[in-house]
């Protein structure tokens, strides 16, 4: 909606009720322009339409992947996009991650928690209605700041300069951009999946993570003793989602559908089976089991039919279903094939190491039976990017025939390394994964689950050795508020930020004159101005 569309419509409305003395028609424009998304609805209708779009656009050009950054507070997304907006001068193919591992860890009533969806399941969609509500408040802010020089321009008579910023405010592009929001195996069963789901898509969120493990028994995607679930109870639950979706009005909502099967050893459950071939016996064809003679079964025994065998499933004192080893990879693949083939839009497979081959390996096979299968991937902080690819380029030198006697590849880890051949070209290997991941393996969304986790702790590391240390107030003045103001961070003006000049402008809209505003000359914010 353009500035004046906006403008006409409040004089339209404000004109016929005469009794409303002291409202200004753009005062009025104004805020709803910088109120532009009303719901979490409106949001998610308007960020599934970009995620769409960006689908299409990477199915034509491999290098519009897409990338993400994990946020566990409103402020730290806020931040993220304001940054991206400053440096790169637009959000486009730039979304929010929600990791349910940082919601446990940092967003439960019970303090810290493990990502084994202990946490409150409310705690998701809370958060993604804190992410929206910060990023609106930075469009109105930006925003706010616009219509001041506008108003600076108009007291001046520069006509000119007042042009180009109204036509800034028409094409102003939004900080809201798409979520991904991790509902880890959905809390429970099928109802309490589509509960859930209502309630993150109201909140805005346009596209849903869940995966395959058993919802009781969820681990975090890179520890051990993961439990899968039969494909017929995954399908049931990427339909609740769907359904919640399309009940809500959200038609092109996007499920990412997550395999943990790589990593998983385990089932609770085998998959009924009606006829040979089919999912149920297909998922069952991976137990390990044993052959069983007449006479040979035990009191208690879970048995199976495989054509003529009748066969005993290796179980656990846990009562849960060991698989093959080495079928990891082949689950994976028939998750990806089935989860596609019943609903999802997206596919997430949860890997041990960052390894563009053994990804790639694996999509092919899932694009010999759909072509455009495509996938969001864990950048995670669980590998050690630094040790894995120099090994890589080690094993690949020595494969190569290139010397190696120079590296110990168990310590390629240590410093000693850092300025040797084989750390730059593990370096610029890691700078190209996402270009060579996204070109070579399918992958469509890049994103890092616990990056600000992780730079909130190392940042209040530096700051506590510095401040409690010789440097004192010098460590918070050198290291923090002066880079803040040489870099440009826009909270160096914190009270700008929280809300402080949109109050004021608020105050004078509702009082006139009489308004008592906070950003008067005396306000210590003037210290920072330009």
């Amino acid at each position: 909606m353009s500035y004046r569309n906006t403008l006409e419509e409040a004089v339209s409305v404000i004109r016929v009720n005469a009794s409303w003395r002291g409202i200004s028609e753009e005062a009025v424009a104004r805020m709803r322009l910088q109120n532009r998304f009303r719901t979490g609805l409106d949001v998610a209708k308007y960020t599934a339409a970009i995620v769409r779009k960006d689908m299409a656009a990477y199915d034509q050009d491999s290098s519009k992947y897409t990338q993400s950054l994990g946020c566990w507070h409103g402020f730290i997304g806020q931040q993220k996009l304001i940054s991206i907006k400053k440096h790169l001068g637009s959000t486009d193919r730039c979304y929010l991650y929600l990791s349910g591992w940082m919601v446990a860890a940092l967003r439960s009533e019970f303090g810290p928690l493990p990502d084994q969806s202990m946490h409150e399941k409310t705690s998701v969609p809370a958060l993604v209605e804190e992410l929206y509500t910060f990023l609106r408040q930075a469009d109105a802010r930006e925003l706010g700041m616009i219509f001041t020089e506008i108003d600076k321009a108009r007291e001046r008579g520069d006509a000119a300069h007042e042009r180009r910023l109204l036509d800034s405010v028409d094409n102003y592009q939004t900080h809201i951009v798409p979520i991904i929001a991790d509902i880890d195996a959905g809390f429970g069963n099928t109802e309490a999946t589509y509960l859930l789901a209502k309630k993150v898509i109201e909140a805005g969120a346009c596209a849903l993570q869940i995966e395959n493990q058993v919802s009781d028994e969820k681990q975090c995607g890179h520890q051990d003793g993961k439990v899968t679930v039969p494909h017929e109870d995954f399908v049931a639950k990427i339909r609740a989602c769907r359904y919640a979706f399309l009940e809500l009005g959200i038609d092109d909502g996007i499920i990412v559908a997550r395999t943990d099967s790589l990593g998983a050893g385990l089932t609770k459950q085998i998959a009924f089976s009606v006829e040979e071939g089919d999912i149920g016996d297909l998922y069952n064809s991976f137990l390990d089991c044993e052959e069983v003679a007449d006479g040979e079964i035990s009191n208690g025994d879970v048995l199976i039919t495989r054509g003529s065998k009748i066969l005993r499933p290796k179980r656990l004192r846990s009562n849960l279903f060991q698989f093959r080893q080495g079928t990891g990879e082949d689950r994976c693949v028939l998750d990806c094939v089935n989860a596609l083939q019943n609903g999802a839009d997206l596919l997430w497979i949860e890997t041990e190491k960052p390894h563009v081959e053994q990804i790639a390996g694996m999509v092919d096979r899932v694009r010999k039976v759909i072509p455009n299968a495509k996938l969001v991937y864990n950048n995670s902080p669980s590998f050690n990017w630094t040790l894995n690819f120099r090994q890589q380029v080690f094993d690949a030198w020595l494969s190569q025939g290139k010397e190696v006697a120079a590296y110990d590849r168990a310590k390629l880890m240590s410093a000693d390394y850092d300025s040797s051949d084989l750390a730059l070209e593990a370096d610029e290997k890691i700078r190209t994964f996402q270009r060579d991941a996204a070109a070579r393996a399918g992958i469509f969304h890049h994103l890092i689950t616990l990056p600000t986790y992780h730079t909130a702790a190392l940042s209040t590391d530096n700051l506590a050795k510095e401040y409690f240390g010789e440097q004192a107030m010098l460590g918070y003045v050198a290291n923090v508020q002066r880079r803040e103001i040489r870099e440009g961070i826009a909270c160096v003006k914190h009270q700008n930020m929280a809300g402080s000049d949109l109050g004021d402008d608020h105050k004078e809209y509702f009082a006139g004159e009489a308004a008592l505003t906070a950003g008067g000359i005396h306000n210590t914010m003037n210290q920072f101005a330009g």
